[in-house]
This record gives C-alpha cells, structure tokens and sequence, in this order.
C-alpha cells in the first residue's frame, strides 16, 4: 500500500517506445481478427427469433442444446434467463421456414423431453437488423467526434485533443478486436458496454490531461516528458484505486450476473484495463509526439500588469 501513501517515482516515457510496439502488436491482431473472422453478431443485428421458455424445474442447458442440434439447430444459443428454470433461445433466421414456423418448430423440440411454459416468443427482422448496425456505428463516429469538438474547447491544444481521440479509438479497436477473437456475441448490450468504455476511458485521460496542464504552468524547470511523468505519478494511484474498484464490481458482476449480462460484463472489463493503459501510455504519448508545450498552456498576462506591478 506504500504507492497509495506517497507520490511514486516511476519513468513512465521511458517505456514509451515499447508501449507504441506493443499497442501496434495488439492493434494489429485485433484488426485482423476482424478482417479474418469479423464479429459474431448476435440476433439484434442478424435478425432471427427469440423463444422465453420456463421449466417447472431447474433446466439443464447442455441437455437443451443437445436436443436442438439434434433436430438441426446447431446454431442456436441457449442461456438461463433470470431464474435457472428460465430459458432463453435464440435461433438464427432460415430462408426456406417463416419465422413463426420456426418458433414453432423448436417448441415442439423442447416439449418432446419436458412439459415447458412458453412465456414469450419474438422476431426480429433484418431490416430491423441493418438499422441496428448502422445506428450503433455512427453512435460510436458521433461519441468520438463530439468528444473530439469538447477536448478542443477545454484543453486548447490539437495535441491534446488527437491524443484523446487517439487513445479512444485505440480502445474502441482493441476491445472490438478482442471480442472478434474471443467469439464472443456482439448484440446490442455489448454495444452499450463498447460507449461505456468510451465514456471510463475519455475521463481517465481527462484526469492526467488535467494535471499535465497544471504542472506545465506551475512547474519552472523541467522537459515535456519529466512534467508528463510527474502528472501521471501524481494521478496513479487515484487511476489505479478507480480501476481496481471498478473491476471488481465488474468480475462479480461476469461470474455471478448470469448468461444474459456476461457479454456486457467481459466487455467492460477488457474496456477498463485497455482504457487504463491507453490513458498513461497512448493519449499523453500522442499529445508528446504532437509537440505539446509550457506555452500552449501559460495564462495571457493582463494589459498593464507590468505597469502596476512597477514600485
């Protein structure tokens, strides 16, 4: 706990040129994950039909999954859904069936091995599908360029500003890239999980961006990179303490919130300790690169300062 009791020491742009290669390493696997594999878009943005069944004990989702692929369904995705004797199905669109005989078709599945309570069956088209993905895409191009226009204003200088964006869409690649890898399902709770993760990692470069501007007009001696290590000593263990909290609510949340949120919560979590690292070693390494200096942050001096202060 010594870190938290004094300000540490730690060189942190010293290790920059082995952040960029390791961000460019990830970043690369990421993205060619996503040329390669692409996401494993849920029903949200596929479209297909959704079945809420409810069993009058607790339901064995392997032995359901077992009866559906035997039927042909290998692709459906069975989750508990509140309760363990709730189930929720998902089951993807098929050319040559209506989507009201396919719910049909898998109920009558489910009743061959127990006596299951229909408690709610939805379609989802993929028009409504295409919509979705559109909307969610320019959700994150708006998030950005706003956040872009807002780092402008408060910060005035470009090499903040791209340094923010860049650690942004940094994050954004790697969390997409990792679910990519992962296989895990992108439906619209992890959409909601990826602007999360924009909105934790954007205040946390805030925090340091912050501290650089003060230290850069209260510091006298010292170069660029001496003054953004001593901002980002100062705000580690108020980063640190943030990330640790949120993670821990977030890993109860992945092992102990059920099949339904566990995307959301895997996201979040990646998002986190990606948003962590970008706001140490991607925003202030950019916002170095770009120049940054004491005058673009010294106050204007008042007309006639130099008068009144004259004896």
């Amino acid at each position: 706990m010594e870190l938290f009791k004094k300000t540490p020491t730690i060189n942190f742009m010293s290790r920059r040129y082995v952040a960029i290669a390791l961000s460019a390493v990830i970043l690369l696997i990421a993205i060619g994950s996503l040329v390669i594999r692409g996401l494993n878009l849920g029903i949200d943005f596929t479209g297909g039909t959704i079945i809420e069944v409810g069993y009058p004990e607790s339901a064995d989702l392997i032995s359901i999954r077992s009866e559906l692929s035997g039927q042909g369904y290998d692709d459906a995705i069975v989750q508990h859904f509140g309760t363990t004797r709730e189930v929720l199905i998902r089951v993807a669109p098929r050319g040559d069936v209506s989507n009201a005989d396919l719910s049909n078709q898998v109920i009558d599945v489910l009743k061959e091995s127990s006596a299951v309570e229909v408690r709610r069956v939805e379609f989802v088209g993929p028009q409504v599908g295409d919509e979705l993905t559109n909307d969610g895409g320019l959700a994150l191009l708006y998030a950005l360029g706003f956040i872009l226009v807002y780092i402008l204003f408060r910060f005035n200088g470009k090499g903040y500003a791209l340094g923010a964006v860049a650690a942004l869409i940094h994050d954004v690649l790697i969390v997409i890239g990792i679910i990519s890898v992962l296989g895990v399902e992108f439906n619209l709770t992890v959409l909601a999980a990826i602007l999360a993760v924009i909105g934790y990692s954007l205040n946390d470069t805030i925090v340091v961006f912050d501290r650089i501007r003060e230290n850069f007009r209260t510091m006298r001696k010292g170069s660029p990179i001496e003054i953004v290590d001593a901002s980002l000593n100062q705000t580690l263990s108020r980063t640190l303490v943030t990330s640790i909290t949120t993670l821990l609510v977030l890993f109860a949340l992945f092992f102990l919130g059920g099949e339904v949120i566990r995307g959301f919560a895997l996201t979040l979590i990646i998002g986190v300790i990606v948003g962590t690292y970008s706001s140490i070693y991607v925003a202030s390494n950019v916002a170095l690169f770009l120049g940054i200096s004491k005058k673009d942050f010294m106050l204007p001096e008042k007309e006639g300062e130099e008068i009144d202060d004259k004896p």
